[in-house]
């Protein structure tokens, strides 16, 4: 299936910055609004359903005998028009 980029942002910022971002998300989850993303000119809303499916993932990239590249990754990913399904039991700390 291709894959339609529909709007991507990749900066540093502080750990500050990156949480507060995070707690808007977490806000608009909580109160069942829609996620909107906008940089410049660009921007997307995207309304996530009641049950969307939660990805978390934390990767190492490089060589296996040397420093790499460390990442953690939160998705949300649900099908256009059908509401997601809760799966299995996730702590995060």
């Amino acid at each position: 299936m291709p894959e339609d980029v529909l709007f991507k942002s990749e900066s540093r910022r502080s750990r500050e910055e990156i949480a507060a971002y995070l707690r808007t998300v977490a806000d608009s989850l909580e109160e069942g609004a829609a996620l909107t993303l906008r940089q410049g000119d660009d921007s997307v809303s995207l309304d996530p359903p009641a049950q969307p499916t939660f990805e978390v993932k934390a990767e190492r990239e490089g060589p296996a005998d040397g420093p790499g590249e460390l990442s953690v990754e939160f998705e949300l990913e649900w099908d256009e028009g059908r509401d997601g399904n809760a799966t299995g039991d996730l702590e995060i700390e």
